[in-house]
């Protein structure tokens, strides 16, 4: 825990996939990225390198649009970076996502994971019990497609991850980097 001598910092962040198209009669976990979505996943790829946001594991959902997001995202980043594909991240809500983060090596300090509505907002309100008050109003108001959330805790593993133990340390849309 903080006050413990092998406590040390975690960030985890929580990508929301970016926009998807909606081509007919292709099941929901097919659906691809439509054009807006394929533009604003690299400008959150460009801000994580320039904010030195490289995750030391990415775990992705296995919708495709959810690939395709971090394959855009990931092209903006230095390899490699070591990623997990899971359909434990579809069609969840938080506490599944955050049993998947809590299985992590706490070896790993640095987590992207990317996912979808409602679980990746309702775990980002969750988790984040302080911050910049500015980023938590605006992630409360909305977390829309491509919006990233980062997070920090301090503890001895993802284990110690829990409700209102996080700072919220950023929150960036597509919307404020376009």
């Amino acid at each position: 825990m903080a006050g413990d001598r092998g406590a040390k910092t975690y960030r985890l962040m929580l990508l929301r996939h970016a926009k998807s198209a909606w081509p007919d009669g292709v099941p929901d976990h097919d659906r691809p990225l439509g054009e807006r979505g394929r533009k604003a996943a690299p400008l959150i790829g460009a801000d994580m390198k320039r904010k030195g946001l490289i995750p030391g594991l990415a775990i992705v959902s296995t919708a495709r649009r959810a690939r395709e997001t971090w394959a855009l995202v990931r092209d903006n980043l230095p390899p490699p970076i070591p990623t997990r594909e899971t359909r434990d991240m579809y069609e969840v809500g938080a506490p599944a996502i955050l049993a998947t983060i809590r299985a992590v090596d706490p070896d790993i300090r640095n987590l992207l994971v990317v996912g979808h509505n409602p679980g990746m907002e309702e775990l980002a309100h969750l988790l984040a019990g302080s911050g910049r008050q500015e980023a938590l109003a605006r992630m409360r108001e909305k977390f829309p497609t491509a919006a990233l959330a980062v997070l920090a805790f301090d503890g001895s593993s993802w284990e110690d991850l829990a409700s209102g133990r996080c700072r919220l340390i950023d929150f960036v849309t597509p919307r404020q980097l376009a």
